[in-house]
């Protein structure tokens, strides 16, 4: 049995684009050659079980070895194997059916996903990184004879009788100079282990030592001894392949563990498991989350039957989850997954929506059964859910009822029943629900402070998705407003028609607002005198709730950018029916009025963390002086 041929008058072209366009992504030659090799294996574990089969099966192994000296890696299994027949029908003519259309549609390709598995072009991987391909083969079939395919990347080839005695393939690639670190044997286990290591069937690179017991010594200690084993480096049955009752909390944190080993331990997890209208299966876990959004992303795995295909998910998992951990598993997503595919696939939009059902009802569970530790964990929770209420139309209508809101007591209560708490003390004269919030409660006591005397609730709102978040529940709430607690005076914060009167004249409340315009060196800063509770600070110094808002959406890159440039502007209250100001009015040293404006204003500045360098040292000095 010899032949010799070429592989297709059409295919002159093929062989240099896998190679040029395919070069910065040359390692996924060893996930393709691997991947074929399981399924080979699967096969005939298949066939048996059908009763097609009926010979020895031995254990199922794939064993991927390099010799460094022959320049040389080996895949070896002990699969279905293959005819001279059954190689030019898979490795000549279906690799290459179409090959017309792929040179014309892929030749400017640059994403090395976009072009392998197209038209079977899997196996022909292997010449991105070697010169010289060489198949032994023996079918499973009775009486088959071993077959010989070689190939150097031209498009000619040479099938030949082969020397393999037992059921499988063995395909060893002769490595071109270019890919010699591909020889190293680091590299090859890096490779394995990103790719292959929860594959389903075991995959055996070289071997290891391991100790064993080995009787006592003369104290009666126990002695070990190195053997020499098989180094296996993959798990074959990972915990997202077996039912969720089969596994205990330690199996899902010890698999946690394996994907992250310097994380802390999650929060809590979900086990995915449909087989219709998709098939899906993994395992999501709910980190404890930093402010680091970049940090956190990406740590999903992407696997189809077990094989690893990359961890950005942005298209199958919502926009919000990206911060969740953990591995999803579908064969209907294809092992050479585009960008162009998922966001078009109709399976990857399905799967989209379930995600976040599961989410959803995970975490109303979670609220229901033990709403108590819920709310402890709510800190890390609150992250995500607030980003997809902001973000995802359908999880908000499940979520607004497990979804939050924590005061600076550290109470909690859903979005119901904060409305209910606040509505009769916090509703303003053109009947608007209040909710006062605070960013910085260490910065903004004293506002919290004065905002508390009135009865008032104030809000916690410090993570970084806050921001949207409080403008979605102004779209979202009827009849509500938010407004963080230093926006203006605590009487000031929510309109009535109870205002204190000022009890100064106007021609005194006048002369008050030239003598504080006069003090106030900063630019930028208006002066108002206004009637407040006279047990409220002498001066006050805010910045309009909305003006704010726009400039931390700005810095949140919320596309406010016109307002992130505009120069910052600030109210200054003075309280008219303050005792300082009618100190100030009763004095006519105007160098003494001016002292005392100064320093009642730089005391606000200071509580607002606005008073620094030269101006905080001057206030310093002036402070001693007075005393």
């Amino acid at each position: 049995m010899e032949e010799k041929g070429t592989i297709s008058i059409h295919t002159e072209n093929i062989f240099p684009i896998i190679k040029k366009f395919l070069y910065s992504d040359n390692e996924i030659f060893l996930r393709e050659l691997v991947s074929n090799a399981v399924d080979a294996v699967q096969k005939i574990k298949r066939l048996a079980a059908l009763g097609q089969y009926n010979g020895e099966l031995g254990s199922p192994l794939v064993e991927v070895a390099v010799d460094a000296d022959k320049k040389t890696i080996t895949i070896t299994d002990n699969g279905l194997g293959m005819t001279a027949e059954e190689i030019k029908k898979y490795i000549n003519q279906v690799a290459f059916s179409g090959a017309s259309e792929f040179v014309e549609k892929f030749k400017d390709a640059k994403d090395a996903n976009e072009i392998i598995g197209k038209f079977g072009l899997g196996f022909y991987s292997a010449f991105m990184v070697a010169d010289l391909v060489e198949i032994q083969t023996l079918s499973y079939q009775d009486g088959a004879e071993p077959a010989r395919w070689v190939c150097d990347g031209s498009t000619e080839f040479e099938i030949s009788a082969g020397n393999r005695t037992t059921r499988g393939t063995e395909i060893t690639l002769h490595i071109n100079a270019e890919s010699e670190e591909f020889l190293s044997k680091n590299k090859l286990e890096e490779i394995l282990d990103k790719y292959g290591k929860f594959l389903p069937v075991p995959i055996k690179f070289g071997t290891k030592t391991e100790q064993i017991a080995d009787g006592e010594d003369e104290e009666g200690k126990p002695k070990t001894v190195g053997v020499e084993v098989d180094n296996i480096i993959n798990t074959t049955n990972p915990i997202w392949t077996k039912a969720p009752a089969d596994l205990s909390d330690e199996d899902y944190l010890a698999f946690y563990k394996q994907l992250y080993p310097f994380s802390e331990e999650p929060l809590f997890w979900i086990h995915l498991n449909v087989d219709y209208p998709f098939n899906l299966t993994g395992v999501l876990y709910f980190p404890k989350v930093k402010n680091d959004f970049d940090m956190q992303r990406n740590k999903i795995k992407l696997f189809s039957r077990q094989v690893f295909i990359t961890d950005e998910v942005k298209d199958i998992v919502p926009e919000f989850l990206m911060l969740l951990h953990g591995v999803i598993d579908s064969p209907d997503i294809p092992l050479n997954v585009s960008r162009s595919f998922l966001q078009a696939d109709s399976n990857v939009k399905k799967i989209n929506s379930y995600i976040t059902k599961k989410v959803a009802d995970k975490l109303q569970e979670l609220f229901n059964k033990d709403r108590k530790a819920y709310e402890e964990k709510w800190t890390d929770i609150g992250l995500f859910v607030k980003y997809g209420l902001v973000s995802e139309e359908k999880f908000y209508d499940k979520a607004k009822d497990f979804a939050l809101l924590t005061n600076t007591k550290n109470e909690h209560f859903t979005l119901g029943e904060y409305h209910d708490k606040v509505k009769d003390f916090q509703t303003d004269k053109n009947g608007q629900v209040v909710y006062i919030y605070s960013n910085d409660p260490a910065k903004q006591d004293s506002f919290i402070q004065s905002a508390n005397k009135k009865d008032y609730d104030v809000l916690l709102m410090n993570s970084p998705i806050d921001s949207h978040f409080i403008n979605h529940l102004e779209n979202k709430l009827e009849k509500t407003q938010l407004k963080r607690v230093d926006s203006s005076v605590a009487d000031k914060l929510i309109e009535k028609d109870d205002a204190v009167e000022s009890v100064l004249t106007e021609e005194q409340s006048k002369k008050v607002s030239e003598i504080f315009t006069k003090a106030i060196t900063k630019p930028g800063m208006h002066v108002e005198v206004v009637g407040l509770n006279p047990e409220e600070l002498p001066v006050t110094v805010t910045m309009d709730e909305f003006m704010r808002r726009m400039k931390d959406m700005a810095q949140m890159g919320g596309g406010m950018g016109f307002y992130g440039s505009m120069p910052d502007n600030y109210k200054v209250a003075i309280n008219g029916n303050h005792k300082l100001i009618g100190k100030i009015l009763l004095t006519d040293n105007e160098e003494e009025q001016s002292l005392l404006a100064k320093q009642a204003v730089d005391l606000a500045l200071l509580a607002q963390g606005m008073l620094t360098g030269a101006e905080l040292t001057a206030f310093v000095s002036r402070s001693v002086n007075l005393i």
